[in-house]
């Protein structure tokens, strides 16, 4: 890893530290409950709300407990959860790798200060400006990896003259994860054919160095089922690879999930680690894994005032200013996030059903419907927590609201607040 750039800190501790610090000292998960109350209310005092706020020490303590887990394994974060220059240094820092999912993730790693062989790009149907960018990078000393979903693919990367490193994706036919839409294991969009798999192998060893074999079954893995389906898409892969051979590294993708409801307990991540060795063993190739959510989620919180309380039938709504152009996931995924108020007297004040609603002129602009959570007030600090992956990356100016800003526990401000200014700033 690059060690060229200044560390960054958080509240007082420098991330590599956090990152060389005992798992065992810090929790499994952080929960909302976690979150110092005061500290929170006096960022959003300064910095306004809606507003994301990044504990960057949390993210090197979970980078630590995933090497911990996976102490000889190549592992590789999925910049996709979250881009954050600063997020992004923790985590080279802690000495994880990048996936990249686009062109636009392969310059945020290569500008934090990703060496290019620690990149991965993993090209899902890239477009034409995505592999000219890619391949352009490459040719200026950036020694990264693509890996490919598809025959045409390798193709295009022969017109271009690249004959660097590849890894191959198959699609072994298996998902898992916490909603259809993230369970990339049997979707067509993803992957080589199983069936063709040894084919597309045999097609790309004269033209590249084919280093490796990729498959990812989804996102948000964390169930009792959601671990049933990943080991048979375990034994598919490892089947794959043992029929492919001379591989370099095998990458069973990421999609190590965490608890969002405050009753379910963190995974077992040495279990899980146990099951993939377990999956995997007789295969003469190094472990590869690609983790996102795990490395960032329980990483942050999004602060949000109520500004509306009204009656309705047998709720309370609470219209705050955040919305889904904030936080997507409820909308898009029925996702669940804990909400808390900052408040000082909440804890005496009475529940009630209350609907937290957002600004959009969406009914499905809400953040949870009919939850029990102490009578709001007009001017209350909310929290919601579990926002650190898919939080911020999702994001809009739908219904043209600026994103919200993003700062660090120690008050440094990581990325600015839009300003209407800016949302015409590209027109013509």
């Amino acid at each position: 890893m690059s060690d060229d750039a200044t560390p960054v800190t958080d509240g007082g501790e420098s991330v590599a530290d956090a990152a060389d610090a005992d798992p065992e000292d810090s929790p499994a998960i952080r929960r909302l409950a976690d979150w110092d109350a005061d500290r929170l209310s006096d960022i959003a005092d300064e910095h306004d709300t809606p507003l994301y706020v990044t504990d960057l020490d949390r993210v090197a303590e979970n980078c630590a407990r995933l090497r911990a887990a996976f102490p000889d394994a190549d592992l590789r974060y999925a910049v996709k959860a979250n881009t954050a220059r600063a997020v992004l240094e923790a985590v080279r820092d802690a000495g994880l790798g990048a996936e990249c999912a686009s062109a636009g993730e392969v310059r945020r790693a290569l500008d934090a200060g990703f060496d290019g062989d620690d990149v991965d790009y993993t090209a899902v149907n890239p477009p034409e400006r995505d592999l000219d960018a890619v391949v352009e990078w490459w040719e200026d000393g950036a020694d990264l990896t693509i890996t490919v979903g598809a025959a045409d693919t390798l193709d295009r990367l022969r017109e271009r003259g690249y004959d660097g490193r590849v890894c191959v994706r198959a699609n072994p036919g298996v998902g898992a994860g916490h909603h259809e839409k993230v369970r990339t294991g049997g979707a067509a969009k993803f992957g080589v054919p199983a069936e063709r798999v040894a084919e597309v192998f045999a097609s790309a060893r004269p033209d590249f160095d084919v280093v490796g074999l990729h498959a990812h079954a989804g996102s948000g893995i964390h169930g009792d089922e959601d671990l049933a389906a990943h080991r048979e898409f375990l034994a598919r892969v490892a089947d794959l690879a043992g029929d492919v051979g001379d591989l370099e590294y095998v990458n069973v993708g990421g999609g190590i999930g965490v608890p969002y409801r405050d009753d379910e307990e963190p995974l077992d991540l040495d279990a899980v680690a146990a099951a993939i060795r377990e999956e995997l063993d007789g295969l003469d190739a190094r472990l590869a894994l690609e983790p996102g959510r795990y490395v960032v989620a329980d990483a942050a919180v999004l602060l949000t005032r109520v500004n509306t309380v009204k009656g309705a039938p047998n709720e309370l709504v609470a219209g705050v200013d955040a919305g889904m152009t904030d936080l997507l996931r409820p909308a898009m995924y029925d996702a669940f996030h804990e909400i808390r108020s900052l408040e000082p007297d909440s804890v005496d004040r009475e529940e009630a059903p209350v609907t937290v609603a957002g600004p959009i002129c969406e009914s499905g602009d809400t953040f949870c419907e009919g939850r029990p959570l102490p009578v709001p007030e007009r001017g209350d600090l909310l929290a919601l927590g579990n926002v650190g992956a898919y939080g911020y990356e999702m994001a809009s100016t739908y219904n043209s609201r600026p994103r919200p800003a993003d700062v660090s526990l120690a008050g440094e401000l990581l990325r600015e607040r839009e300003s209407l200014a800016d949302l015409t700033r590209l027109e013509r």
